[in-house]
């Protein structure tokens, strides 16, 4: 009982136990909680802190989560557990952090009048681009993979949140100019 609520923050609380697709499902917390805060006018470009702090923090907490526990989760669930989806929470805050909330918050005339449904599309993007980039894990991402323990679980993840980012960065500058 001890281990299963030791292992509780690395498994996002039980998201990890999820099925299918453990990993889509330790994605949603940051999504959800970014779609909150930009709806309730703590976004980016209006509460920069409040924003990039709540992300700044998942981001912390979840990754030294994997960092300290990922020898205990790998010794009871195998490498790179499936349950283990605090990797995924770090990589989509990431991808989340690093999105062009410039252009989305402020976008062009022609694209003005439908704000809330860029963001909600640009949310839903960051979402499916870091579920890709995981999935895919481009190099090196496969390659750290292998690194035994929390830092092996978390820095494909890491890779994933920035290549996903990355993917945005560059379809915002050719959509929104």
């Amino acid at each position: 009982m001890q281990q299963r609520s030791r292992l509780a923050l690395i498994s996002v609380f039980g998201l990890g136990n999820m099925r299918p697709a453990s990993g889509t499902w330790g994605s949603l917390p940051p999504v959800i909680i970014a779609a909150f805060l930009v709806l309730w006018g703590m976004d980016p470009l209006g509460a920069p802190l409040v924003y990039y702090g709540v992300m700044g923090l998942l981001v912390l907490v979840f990754g030294l989560g994997c960092v300290l526990q990922g020898d205990a989760a790998e010794a009871r669930w195998g490498p790179d557990p499936g349950q283990v989806v605090a990797d995924e929470v770090v990589g989509q805050s990431l991808t989340l952090m690093l999105l062009p909330w410039g252009a989305i918050m402020r976008p062009p005339l022609w694209a003005s009048d439908h704000i809330m449904a860029l963001i909600i599309f640009t949310l839903a993007f960051a979402f499916i681009a870091f579920r890709v980039m995981d999935i895919v894990k481009p190099w090196p991402a496969r390659q750290v993979q292998r690194v035994p323990g929390g830092w092996g679980i978390l820095l494909d993840d890491v890779f994933a949140g920035i290549y996903a980012a990355a993917v945005i960065q560059l379809t915002a500058r050719l959509v929104l100019r």
